[in-house]
């Protein structure tokens, strides 16, 4: 009936009852929490599933066990999509052929067509035009980049008399313009063209031309001799072109004399049209007159 008090009994005893009270703890912890067990078996199922959705999106061709089903089932479907697409194109081959067949049978004009295309095309094809476009025209006859819409004659000549015009603005008397020295000057509000200038604004831009003329005429005796008479054209401006205070026609060519005066427009510049030779006796300018009938038939 003795109880032994050695250290080593009294330690297993201790050791015994930890153990049961771990025990009963636990015991009681699953008692009062039964869902914890539950909790972590779905986080480790959801753990599970989420490692085979990576896995399988990291291999798609090395799905084991279901994921070979799933693959086999989408080939499948594929190969069935295929068959039913390549059955729908030969339906559709054949209603397209039997159309056409119809077609041709109805209009045998169509087939004729289809088998000659190339008759057709060479019987409608267009032959080469080789007439004159006015393009080469229209590049020949710019200066400084500006269409001119005057050309000259065939006529034309440079003169051996030396013109001369003299402006004139309300009584001002204005500096002299030489006009011998080309065949044909253009006036004109335009100043990169116009060979004499018009500054009014009621004037157009290529306004009139002042062209020499080789032309006949008949002698005292009869006969008949050829000289170079100055003339003006006007080249359809809006406010006219006036010889002695009188509009002339547009596009028609008048033929000027000696103290013929010229106006443009609105201008109030006045033009007198005289020569080297004006204030000499009427013998000096017949001679002067067939001086110069020779030099042309020379020249011609």
């Amino acid at each position: 009936g003795r109880r032994s008090r050695s250290p080593h009994h009294a330690a297993v005893k201790v050791k015994q009852e930890r153990d049961d009270h771990c025990r009963r703890g636990n015991e009681e912890r699953k008692q009062r929490y039964p869902s914890d067990q539950e909790h972590r078996r779905e986080r480790s199922s959801d753990r599970d599933r989420h490692r085979d959705h990576s896995d399988r999106r990291k291999n798609p061709n090395e799905r084991p066990g279901v994921r070979g089903h799933e693959r086999e089932r989408d080939v499948q479907n594929i190969r069935e999509q295929q068959a039913e697409r390549e059955f729908y194109n030969e339906r559709r081959r054949e209603h397209r052929q039997n159309n056409e067949g119809s077609g041709a049978e109805q209009n045998p004009e169509l087939r004729q067509s289809d088998n000659k295309p190339k008759e057709k095309t060479a019987v409608n094809k267009e032959k080469p035009s080789f007439e004159l476009s006015g393009a080469l025209l229209e590049d020949t006859n710019t200066f400084r980049g500006v269409v001119i819409k005057y050309s000259e004659p065939p006529e034309a000549r440079i003169p051996k008399k030396r013109w001369r015009l003299y402006p004139f603005k309300n009584d001002e008397f204005l500096p002299v313009m030489y006009i011998h020295r080309q065949s044909a000057y253009l006036l004109g509000r335009h100043r990169r063209i116009a060979d004499i200038p018009i500054d009014h604004p009621s004037c157009s831009k290529q306004h009139a031309v002042f062209q020499y003329r080789l032309v006949e005429y008949t002698r005292a005796d009869g006969t008949v001799g050829r000289r170079v008479r100055p003339y003006i054209i006007d080249l359809g401006s809006g406010n006219g072109t006036f010889l002695n205070n009188q509009r002339i026609e547009p596009q028609r060519y008048y033929e000027l004399k000696e103290k013929d005066v010229l106006k443009f427009g609105f201008s109030s510049r006045e033009y007198v049209l005289l020569h080297e030779s004006s204030d000499k006796s009427e013998a000096n300018t017949k001679d002067d007159d067939d001086e110069e009938e020779k030099e042309e038939e020379s020249d011609s």
